[in-house]
């Protein structure tokens, strides 16, 4: 057990229906560029050590990157640090635009 949960896009709706959450794109600029989750925070993988304590792990929190892997480590990452409520979505961005769901532009 890796100590954090994978979570398909259908399940990232009806968790975030049901309660607050906490959605982080992992993603470079570049990436982010083309489009984010509606509601999502971007925090680069590479960021993460360093903001990791400004995060709430009372809230469920759902990383995602463009394809899972990276947003994974982050779940990893934080699953060390006792947080016990991570979710990576499961094929990351691209899943989520494969499944019909929209992109919010970034300014």
């Amino acid at each position: 057990m890796f100590g954090f949960r994978e979570i398909e896009v259908a399940g990232l709706k009806s968790l975030a229906a049901g309660q607050e959450i906490l959605l982080i794109d992992v993603r470079t600029e570049a990436e982010v560029a083309r489009g984010m989750i509606d509601g999502a925070r971007h925090l680069p993988l590479h960021l993460l050590p360093i903001k990791a304590d400004e995060l709430d792990p009372d809230v469920p929190i759902v990383f995602y990157c463009q394809s899972g892997a990276r947003s994974a480590q982050a779940c990893m990452y934080l699953a060390g640090r006792g947080f016990g409520n991570t979710y990576n979505l499961r094929g990351g961005i691209l899943a989520w635009v494969r499944s019909g769901q929209t992109l919010q532009a970034v300014a």
